[in-house]
Protein backbone atom coordinates (compact mmCIF):
# COMPACT_ATOMS: atom_id res chain seq x y z
CA UNK A 1 0.00 0.00 0.00
CA UNK A 2 1.43 3.48 -1.07
CA UNK A 3 2.04 6.10 1.34
CA UNK A 4 3.32 9.65 1.72
CA UNK A 5 6.70 10.27 3.66
CA UNK A 6 8.06 13.05 4.93
CA UNK A 7 11.72 12.87 4.73
CA UNK A 8 13.76 15.35 7.85
CA UNK A 9 16.98 16.15 8.52
CA UNK A 10 18.06 13.59 11.08
CA UNK A 11 19.85 14.56 14.27
CA UNK A 12 23.01 16.23 13.08
CA UNK A 13 26.21 14.45 14.49
CA UNK A 14 27.01 14.77 17.99
CA UNK A 15 30.73 15.54 16.97
CA UNK A 16 29.17 19.16 15.26
CA UNK A 17 27.84 19.76 19.09
CA UNK A 18 31.11 18.68 20.88
CA UNK A 19 33.94 20.27 19.31
CA UNK A 20 33.10 24.01 18.68
CA UNK A 21 34.59 24.19 15.01
CA UNK A 22 31.75 22.76 12.94
CA UNK A 23 28.67 23.64 15.42
CA UNK A 24 29.34 27.92 15.35
CA UNK A 25 26.93 29.22 12.60
CA UNK A 26 24.62 27.88 10.22
CA UNK A 27 24.20 24.86 8.03
CA UNK A 28 23.33 25.40 4.37
CA UNK A 29 22.15 23.12 1.26
CA UNK A 30 24.56 23.60 -0.90
CA UNK A 31 23.33 21.15 -3.43
CA UNK A 32 19.66 19.41 -4.05
CA UNK A 33 20.17 16.14 -6.22
CA UNK A 34 16.66 15.83 -6.66
CA UNK A 35 13.39 17.27 -7.95
CA UNK A 36 9.68 16.03 -7.93
CA UNK A 37 9.41 13.23 -9.79
CA UNK A 38 12.19 11.60 -9.10
CA UNK A 39 12.42 7.59 -8.52
CA UNK A 40 14.65 6.91 -5.75
CA UNK A 41 16.42 3.88 -4.09
CA UNK A 42 16.86 3.65 -0.42
CA UNK A 43 20.32 5.72 0.66
CA UNK A 44 19.80 7.79 -2.29
CA UNK A 45 21.75 11.22 -1.80
CA UNK A 46 19.10 14.23 -1.63
CA UNK A 47 21.42 17.03 -0.62
CA UNK A 48 24.70 17.90 0.22
CA UNK A 49 25.10 20.07 3.76
CA UNK A 50 27.82 22.68 4.08
CA UNK A 51 28.70 23.70 7.59
CA UNK A 52 31.95 25.79 7.01
CA UNK A 53 34.12 23.03 7.82
CA UNK A 54 32.57 19.98 6.57
CA UNK A 55 30.15 19.30 3.76
CA UNK A 56 27.98 16.30 4.40
CA UNK A 57 25.55 13.86 1.87
CA UNK A 58 22.34 13.37 3.09
CA UNK A 59 20.99 10.01 1.89
CA UNK A 60 17.09 8.53 1.79
CA UNK A 61 16.05 6.51 4.44
CA UNK A 62 13.08 5.34 1.88
CA UNK A 63 12.88 4.50 -1.96
CA UNK A 64 9.70 6.15 -3.42
CA UNK A 65 9.08 8.86 -6.07
CA UNK A 66 9.31 12.44 -5.02
CA UNK A 67 6.33 14.34 -4.43
CA UNK A 68 7.83 17.85 -3.48
CA UNK A 69 11.07 18.73 -2.69
CA UNK A 70 11.02 21.41 0.43
CA UNK A 71 14.57 23.34 0.40
CA UNK A 72 16.88 24.66 -2.26
CA UNK A 73 20.24 25.67 -2.53
CA UNK A 74 21.38 28.24 -0.13
CA UNK A 75 18.56 27.79 2.12
CA UNK A 76 19.57 27.38 5.90
CA UNK A 77 19.02 23.40 7.51
CA UNK A 78 17.90 22.78 11.28
CA UNK A 79 17.62 19.05 12.89
CA UNK A 80 13.96 17.98 11.79
CA UNK A 81 13.73 20.07 9.26
CA UNK A 82 11.56 18.89 6.17
CA UNK A 83 13.71 17.74 3.37
CA UNK A 84 11.36 16.52 0.66
CA UNK A 85 7.95 14.45 0.70
CA UNK A 86 8.19 11.11 -1.11
CA UNK A 87 5.40 8.45 -2.18
CA UNK A 88 6.15 5.10 -1.12
CA UNK A 89 5.11 1.72 -1.58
Amino acid sequence: MAGVVEVRMPKFPECWETCGNCAQGDVFVIEVYVKSGDLLRFDDNLITLETGKVALDIPTPHAGRVLDVLVSEGDPLSEGQVICTLETD
